[in-house]
């Protein structure tokens, strides 16, 4: 079970991840409608694994990941500043399609209902 502190900063990196990632200049990422679904930080807060998700598609979050894998030392140097973190968790993006997949089952759940609220 992963300790009170390694939730705390994976929380903090995950609010400060949508703001730094906007401010990547690669094209595979910018324009895209990315989120960060989740955060797992190592027990020992040297190792973060990053889910993002793409609003197109998982195809575009393997796209991105690869961008922001790329990009990972300038984000990591971006999160130590803004967090005050002595030491910033190497960072490992992944990509996941869990937003497109909910979307997928919303709009299941739309025709099995008939659109009525």
């Amino acid at each position: 079970m992963p300790s009170h502190k390694s939730q705390r900063t994976a929380e903090d990196i995950k609010r400060e991840l949508a703001v730094v990632m906007q401010g990547v200049k690669d094209p595979r990422v910018k324009g895209k409608i990315l989120t960060v679904v989740r955060v797992n930080v190592s027990s020992d807060s040297t190792y973060a694994k990053v889910y993002i998700s793409d609003l197109a598609g998982i195809e575009g979050a393997k796209e991105a990941a690869a961008a922001l894998n790329n990009a990972a030392g300038y984000l990591r140097g971006e999160i130590a500043r803004n967090l005050h973190l002595r030491k910033a968790p190497e960072l490992r993006f992944i990509a996941d399609d869990s937003i497109a997949h909910g979307m997928e089952i919303i709009k299941e759940l739309e025709t099995l209902t008939g659109g009525k609220d």
